[in-house]
């Protein structure tokens, strides 16, 4: 009997397990082909249904020209509230975050002292308006009587003896003048002569005595009077010492300057401040500005009341419009660009000083730009490009597109499509290049 060996044996047992394993999978290639081949028969003849889609043209406007940079918002006036005059704090009104209006009491300061001056100036008022009275009765003229130096008794007392003197020397003149004439005809003697020329001398010493006697009582009524004037003059000194007192009190009270926010209130009740300690620190903040620095190559291109358009990261589906208002004359030498100013209208006070801005200022010039729906660019999340169909003769032609601003539910196409194409404007997701469509 031959004995087969152990090894030979199991290889030949191997070679016959791969002969049947191939002819198995021949087999089964041969059944997929046909199968294969039985479908293709069956599908063929057969078109594929059309993708049913909306479509809008691609539309030409103008492009406005603009110079984008970036900023921070400030507040448009901010203000370090102090006081006018130094004390101790007694109240504080406003919070941080507050609104306040204009003229609002912000703190109260100790106002003790000044209320006492202002007592103690208006006593000196009456004291002065009592010696102007006193004044006044001296020349006996009524309270806030008009002054006629002709009209104060002593005057017209002494007025009246000069009238009287005046009387007398003109009867002497006239006995003297007589006489003299009866003595040259030789009816009256000299010694009778002699008497009334000696009457008419001491009449006329008589009339300049009363005459400096009334010039005396007139220039002593003046005196009187300006002693009037005087005591008025210390009712006016008196009457500044109270508006200055008055004034005092107002000065402990602290206002708000403007309407704004209070952004800060380092002061507390008990404090003592003086007119250099800020009590508060107020922003207004409608309207806001905001700050850019422009390349020098940009400045020429804007000027002053040109639109601007805001956007801030809080806000990232907002625009804030504004008009430049102010271009700084010179250009920094180091970064070669020049600030400019912006103000922008925040009624609801969504814009905060200190945000960071991005700003695009429309400048002079422009160029034409396609723009198509929001809806007909598809953003491809795998290759992170965006795309578009463009529909030519009921069949979809793939675009890869580069995109531009956005506005009013358009988007700017810079690449890809052109003017009075047709796109798709739904279904994109089910189409692609070369599918048939069916417009709705």
């Amino acid at each position: 009997m031959r004995l087969i060996n152990p090894t030979k044996r199991g290889i030949s047992f191997k070679l016959l397990f791969c002969i049947f394993a191939l002819a198995l999978c021949l087999a089964c290639n041969k059944s997929a082909a046909e199968n294969t081949r039985n479908e293709g028969g069956n599908n063929k003849g057969k078109e594929e249904a059309p993708i049913a889609i909306t479509v809008d043209k691609a539309v030409a406007r103008e492009v406005p020209a603009v110079v984008q940079a970036t900023g921070s918002l400030v507040a448009d006036e901010t203000s370090d509230i102090a006081p006018k005059a130094a004390g101790k704090v007694v109240n504080v009104y406003a919070n941080v975050g507050e609104f306040v209006g204009k003229g609002s009491i912000i703190a109260q300061l100790d106002d003790k002292d000044a209320r006492l001056r202002l007592a103690e100036a208006q006593a000196g008022v009456k004291q002065s308006q009592a010696a102007v009275r006193q004044a006044e009765a001296r020349l006996g003229l009524s309270q806030n009587g008009t002054f006629n130096a002709s009209a104060i008794p002593e005057v017209r007392a002494a007025n009246a003896n000069y009238e009287q003197a005046l009387a007398e020397l003109r009867q002497a003149d006239a006995n003297e003048k007589r006489y003299r004439e009866l003595v040259e005809t030789g009816d009256v003697a000299m010694i009778t002569y002699e008497q009334y020329r000696t009457n008419r001398d001491t009449a006329q010493a008589r009339v300049n005595a009363a005459k400096q006697a009334l010039e005396a009582a007139a220039n002593a009524a003046k005196q009187k009077n300006q002693a009037i004037k005087a005591a008025q003059a210390a009712v006016e000194a008196a009457q500044t010492q109270v508006a200055t007192a008055q004034q005092a009190i107002s000065d402990t009270v602290i206002r708000a300057p403007f309407s704004g926010y209070i952004s800060s209130r380092p002061t507390a009740v008990g404090e003592y401040v003086t007119s250099s300690t800020p009590v508060a620190t107020i922003l207004r903040t409608n309207p806001i500005k905001v700050q850019i620095q422009v390349a020098e190559a940009d400045v020429p291109y804007i000027s002053i009341g040109r639109g601007v358009s805001v956007a801030v990261d809080a806000y990232p589906n907002r625009n804030f419009a504004g008009v430049v208002t102010a271009i700084n004359p010179a250009v920094d030498p180091n970064s070669r660009s020049a600030v400019i100013e912006a103000q922008i209208e925040n009624n609801d006070n969504a814009l905060r000083s200190g945000m960071f801005a991005t700003v695009k200022i429309v400048r002079q010039g422009g160029n034409m730009g396609v723009f198509v729906p929001k809806e007909a660019v598809l953003n491809d999340q795998a290759t992170q490009n965006q795309r578009v169909f463009v529909i030519v003769e009921g069949v979809a032609k793939l675009r890869t597109v580069q995109i531009g601003t956005e506005e009013n539910g358009f988007i700017q196409i810079l690449v890809g499509v052109n003017a009075d194409e047709t796109v798709a404007t739904s279904n994109l997701q089910q189409l692609y290049e070369g599918a048939k469509v069916q417009v709705q």
